[in-house]
């Protein structure tokens, strides 16, 4: 399975942050917002990875990434998207990397706690069609809203008024081979972009989106108060690790009763 980061977008809603740089390229507390979806790549065991990225930036993705090894990664691979043609026309630029395999699909201001190792290893064993991340909220209205049956997805609501469930679709995607076809079948919404909800329904159509649910906390970092969040988040977590591994390391020196 190959994995791909989406790292385009002009970063509109976070401007002056974004005016000279990429809002990929923006920090989440100690690293670049970026390292966090390729580590969760990484973590789930991919190794194959395509950043897409845009804008006039683009070129700082290379300087900060090189080839991967901080990853443990032999080679990273990158392209563009030109302009703002929405999340699908980005994932449309990766069928040539992907080349016939499965992927996982993975926006780049996406910042989770867990990881996505046992949804990979689900949608290794699915025959077809495709699989999404799912995170129960509390404010349900401010995403796609999924309505699930058994082990499908039935339907997916963007932003809804009236939610009928609490399961936010996140930004993780895991896709089979046919996802391009459903792609280029697209017409532009009333934004003008190809949406990524649109792939996800014509999987529906098939009655071929399974799902997982996400452990830990979940959010994006698109806006101030997210990005905010978000490095709050990851603070607050390795200050958990840290105050637990010191607890570990002093039981380990306690003298033996």
């Amino acid at each position: 399975m190959k994995g791909i980061v989406l790292a385009g977008g002009s970063g509109s809603r976070l401007f002056p942050l974004t005016k000279i740089t990429n809002k990929h390229l923006l920090p989440i507390y100690d690293r670049p917002m970026i390292y966090y979806p390729i580590q969760t790549l990484v973590d789930a065991g991919i190794r194959d990875i395509l950043i897409v990225t845009g804008g006039r930036n683009s070129g700082d993705f290379l300087r900060l990434l090189g080839n991967g090894r901080e990853f443990g990664l032999k080679h990273i691979n990158y392209t563009c998207q030109e302009g703002e043609g929405g999340i699908a026309d980005a994932l449309a630029l990766a069928e040539h990397f992907a080349d016939g395999h499965r992927i996982c699909v993975i926006l780049g201001d996406n910042i989770i706690q867990g990881g996505i190792r046992e949804a990979v290893a689900r949608f290794r064993k699915q025959r077809s069609g495709a699989h999404i991340l799912l995170k129960e909220v509390a404010d349900p209205e401010r995403f796609g809203v999924a309505e699930i049956s058994g082990f499908k997805v039935r339907a997916i609501e963007e932003k809804p008024l009236r939610p009928k469930s609490n399961y936010a679709v996140t930004g993780v995607y895991l896709y089979d081979a046919t996802v391009f076809e459903k792609v280029r079948s697209l017409t532009p919404s009333a934004r003008g972009e190809l949406e990524i909800t649109d792939v996800n329904n014509a999987y529906i159509r098939e009655d071929g989106l399974t799902y997982s649910f996400l452990d830990g906390w979940w959010t994006d970092a698109g806006t101030f108060d997210s990005l905010l969040r978000a490095a709050n988040l990851v603070a607050q977590s390795a200050a958990e690790t840290q105050t637990a591994a010191a607890g570990a390391a002093a039981a380990l020196t306690l003298p033996a009763q």
